[in-house]
This record gives structure tokens, sequence and C-alpha cells, in this order.
């Protein structure tokens, strides 16, 4: 069996979102929206469609009140943005999330 190609670009991802977690709290908003940026950036560099997806909307959410509760959300469904294999993975997250924060 073939070494997963992005092995690599899902370990650099998960240190930066451990980075975060452990950052958590003392970490501005501004700096979160940066972080999670980057993040998508990254992702999308590299085609990992639902964790570009999940990136993004982590951004966003990074700077509106709120801010700690929705990022901790977004947090917890990253393990499952990584692992995505289907483009249309991102709209389910995406939903699992929109409840969770509803």
């Amino acid at each position: 069996m073939a070494a997963d190609p992005l092995s690599t670009v899902r370990k650099q991802i998960g240190l930066r979102l451990a980075e975060i977690r452990s950052s958590g709290p003392r970490l501005s908003p501004l700096d979160l929206h940066a972080r999670m940026d980057s993040i998508r950036q990254l992702a999308a560099d590299n085609g990992l469609e639902a964790m570009e997806g999940l990136a993004r909307c982590s951004a966003q959410l990074a700077l509106l009140p709120g801010h700690r509760v929705a990022m901790q959300s977004c947090l917890e469904h990253c393990g499952d943005a990584l692992a995505s294999r289907s483009p249309t993975d991102c709209t389910a997250i995406l939903a699992a999330l929109a409840v969770r924060l509803h």
C-alpha cells in the first residue's frame, strides 16, 4: 500500500492546531484569525477541501463575539476534516458545526 502523500501536510496542520489548543485563551481574536487563515491556505494549497472550509469558517468566527466557544467547537471538528477524503464532507462538517453553535 502506498503511503499517504498528504501525511506531511496533515501533520503540519495537526501541529498548528495543537499550538492553537495549547495557547487557547492567550490568543487574541486577530491572532486566532491569522492562524486559522494560515491553516486554510495550507489546506487549500494541498486540496484538503473539508479542512479548508472548516478553517475558513473558523477564521471568520474568531473575529465575532463568543469566539472562544465557537473556536472550541471548530477545533473539535478538525480531526474529521483532516481525515476527510471526500469533497462533500465539508458540507457535513460545517452543518454539524452549525448545529452545535445554534
